[in-house]
């Protein structure tokens, strides 16, 4: 409109608007976008009873339709993984989606109930509506506890988002491609009638890691780093009593960044790009690592 003398005369009409809505995606539909993560079952240490749970619950149906058929039998709507923090709920989450190679949708429960009146519940159809599109997919939610409290407990938005909730869960039979999966750790934190058969009926506990656990987490996060000749995984697993899959992968970054360290403080930072051979993790990084990393579980 610069240097035009018609300006006053200009009028922005119906037409104009529907022009511009039809080019320009609601935001809360952009904040959920599905994809197909890269990572897989491989990609998490531990867990094998939880992830032969969820296998059977999402991968059979898709591979094996015939048998759930000649059974009579469809798989659950919706599954909860529930454990202390830090024990690779949201990991495994992403790891079955990206090992059953459909799209995944995450939604963080506690950004749900950052919006007006009336949005919280908005934002859960279209997060169906999104999954119904990109289907198969799995529709997760995250801290699942922070949006479907128990009604009746004077949380006017969070009663809205529960019926909502059920209502959508309760249309997935029509659906065998869609599937809910949430994580929390507060199930009793969570209202009953969701958790009910045909909602999100199967629960999968996902605990604090055993030494087994511990061990195989340590070999997800040590297998592309140059780990020294000197390092005993086994006796540092069995060392890490009390730390969770997020606290044995900071452990593991922590050593790292004390081998970068040690190479970088040896050389002028030119010279030091041209000794990245010399990087290796050692007992010793290790050791000051764990002195840095606080356990979660006492």
């Amino acid at each position: 409109l610069r240097g035009r003398d018609d300006r006053d005369e200009l009028d922005v009409t119906r037409a104009d608007f529907e022009r511009a809505m039809a080019a320009v995606e609601p935001s809360a539909m952009r904040e959920y976008v599905a994809e197909t993560p890269d990572v897989g079952f491989d990609d998490v240490g531990g867990l094998d009873a939880a992830k032969q749970t969820l296998t059977e619950a999402v991968e059979w149906p898709l591979s094996y339709g015939a048998l759930f058929e000649a059974a009579a039998t469809d798989p659950p709507a919706g599954l909860l993984l529930y454990g202390p923090p830090g024990t690779g709920k949201t990991m495994l989450a992403r790891a079955l989606a990206g090992e059953s190679d459909v799209n995944f949708i995450s939604v963080a429960g506690p950004e749900i109930l950052d919006r007006y009146v009336g949005e919280s519940e908005k934002a859960v159809r279209e997060v169906f509506d999104r999954a119904r599109q990109a289907a198969p997919a799995i529709v997760f939610f995250d801290e699942i506890d922070a949006i479907a409290g128990g009604r009746g407990e004077n949380h006017e938005v969070t009663e809205r988002v529960v019926s909502q909730l059920l209502t959508e869960i309760d249309g997935l039979a029509e659906n065998p491609n869609l599937m809910v999966l949430a994580a929390t750790n507060r199930r009793d934190a969570i209202d009953p009638a969701l958790l009910r058969p045909g909602r999100i009926e199967s629960h999968v506990e996902v605990p604090a890691p055993d030494e087994a656990a511990r061990r195989a987490i340590l070999d997800v996060h040590t297998r592309e780093k140059p780990v020294g000749d000197d390092v005993d995984l086994d006796a540092l697993a069995a060392d890490l009593v009390g730390f969770s899959g997020a606290d044995i992968e900071a452990l593991c970054r922590a050593a790292s960044m004390r081998a970068i360290r040690e190479v970088a403080g040896a050389y002028d930072p030119e010279e030091a790009e041209t000794h990245a051979d010399e990087i290796s993790i050692t007992e010793e990084q290790f050791a000051a690592a764990r002195e840095s990393v606080e356990p979660t579980f006492e």
